[in-house]
């Protein structure tokens, strides 16, 4: 079955704890509900660096990525459909979706 990559991008910090705690509990209730298709519920990650030909930049990334998820679907529509609740969006954030393409070995 094909696997997507999610990456997580922007969005606002919680103001409180408690609000911090109530969106990990509210995307821990969606990561659950995705069942077996949730093939990696998250990895978070730190500070980007871009890397060119030249050297490492100095200029920010243009789309700095949160973390990123991985999730089996049938397609690219049917991976849409699972992540239309991700409460990412709750802090106004965005997902990109890719597929993983299957390399021959």
């Amino acid at each position: 079955m094909p696997q997507f990559i999610f990456t997580y991008h922007g969005g606002k910090k919680p103001e409180t704890p408690e609000e911090g705690q109530k969106g990990m509990e509210k995307w821990k209730a969606w990561a659950a509900s995705l069942g077996p298709a949730l093939i990696n519920p998250g990895t978070p990650v730190g500070m980007t660096k871009v890397l060119t030909a030249d050297g490492v930049s100095s200029a920010p990334s243009v789309h700095p990525i949160d973390g990123f998820s991985i999730i089996e679907a049938n397609n690219m529509d049917a991976a849409l459909t699972l992540l239309k609740d991700c409460p990412h969006f709750d802090f106004e954030g965005t997902l990109e979706v890719s597929e993983m393409m299957q390399m021959p070995s």
